[in-house]
């Protein structure tokens, strides 16, 4: 006998759609407008990412370093604080979070990080100031949708006194977010963090995998050892979920989308949901086959086949996405489920 269609739509799993800063590909990222849209257009989560200021409060910035997402750079008061410093072994000059009270980050005023690429999101700058970790939560609690920290450069912060396991795990108490059941992911690219976090949280807890390089604090790990059958094991152990960069779940050799590896049905057989990262609209992003549009200057920035990219992905059996683009996200699971 053959399934009804109620029956075979039940079975197929709902990926969530996590909001990537917002709906950084329409307003800036980490703003209140780019969640408050990313909401409106169906995200389940949204994603703020996390950094520590001077006197120890979560702010929402991408990076530490605030010079190429606020306009701290025209601020005559705080040209002084433009220093350089090693970020997990890169060296970078600008201004950053942990040299700011809360008070002197909420002065400043965000703006596009990519405006070459995202010119319409660069009207929007100089509107919003920098959220709070609390202020996003509340934006997201309101909505009945979910959120999903991450917590940036835990070895760096520790390292200038600002620990940050104990700061989140607090956070995440006061908010009512400790549980396993309560609409929150805390993230990070790094593995000792997680691990503490473990013993300190019942909140679930995301291992980030980059596409290449080491987690900050074990250089001797490769992430591409995290992503074999033994590595997703491993992180089974303190961790209830992976975020691997999508290529390691429909790779591309620059040109074409490849056949699905193994990675999803690797990490569910140890019990991990599985949530890639970033899908994002513009040609620029996507591999040849999929960009659209005529050659010229805007060709990178003008949007691509990103469907297919959604609709390869959702096939794979992932548990959930991150977008810039929440919206085409929700239509392209819509057209999943269908």
């Amino acid at each position: 006998m053959a399934a009804s269609p109620a029956f075979a739509k039940s079975r197929k799993p709902r990926p969530i759609v996590i909001g990537h800063r917002g709906a950084s590909g329409e307003r800036p990222e980490h703003t209140p407008m780019a969640y408050r849209l990313a909401i409106a257009q169906g995200a389940d989560f949204i994603e703020p990412d996390l950094c520590i200021t001077k006197d120890g409060h979560l702010v929402a910035r991408h990076e530490n370093e605030i010079g190429g997402t606020t306009d701290v750079g025209s601020r005559a008061e705080f040209a002084a604080r433009k220093v350089t410093k090693v970020i997990d072994g890169q060296s970078i000059t600008g201004w950053f979070t942990e040299d700011f009270t809360l008070a002197e980050i909420k002065t400043l005023r965000a703006r596009e990080r990519l405006p070459q690429l995202r010119p319409e999101n660069a009207k929007y700058d100089g509107r919003e100031a920098i959220p709070t970790f609390q202020e996003v939560v509340a934006i997201a609690r309101a909505a009945g949708v979910g959120v999903y920290p991450e917590m940036k450069h835990p070895r760096h912060f520790a390292s200038v006194g600002l620990p940050f396991e104990q700061r989140m795990a607090d956070a995440l108490k006061a908010l009512d977010l400790e549980s396993r059941t309560a609409k929150v992911f805390v993230q990070c690219f790094e593995v000792g963090p997680l691990k503490t976090l473990r013993g300190l949280t019942k909140a679930r807890l995301v291992q980030l995998i980059d596409s290449e390089g080491s987690p900050a604090d074990i250089p001797g790990l490769k992430y591409t050892d995290m992503v074999t059958a033994d590595g997703l094991k491993a992180i089974a152990a303190y961790a209830d979920g992976v975020g691997p960069d999508k290529s390691y779940v429909v790779p591309t050799d620059g040109q074409i989308l490849l056949a699905p590896t193994t990675v999803v049905a690797d990490a569910h057989r140890v019990g991990l949901q599985v949530h890639p990262w970033t899908v994002r609209a513009e040609n620029y992003f996507l591999p040849t086959s999929l960009q659209r549009g005529e050659p010229g200057p805007t060709r990178p920035r003008e949007h691509g086949d990103v469907a297919a990219m959604f609709r390869a992905l959702y096939e794979s059996g992932i548990d959930g996405l991150f977008s810039d683009f929440p919206g085409l996200a929700v239509a392209a699971r819509k057209e999943f489920l269908a």
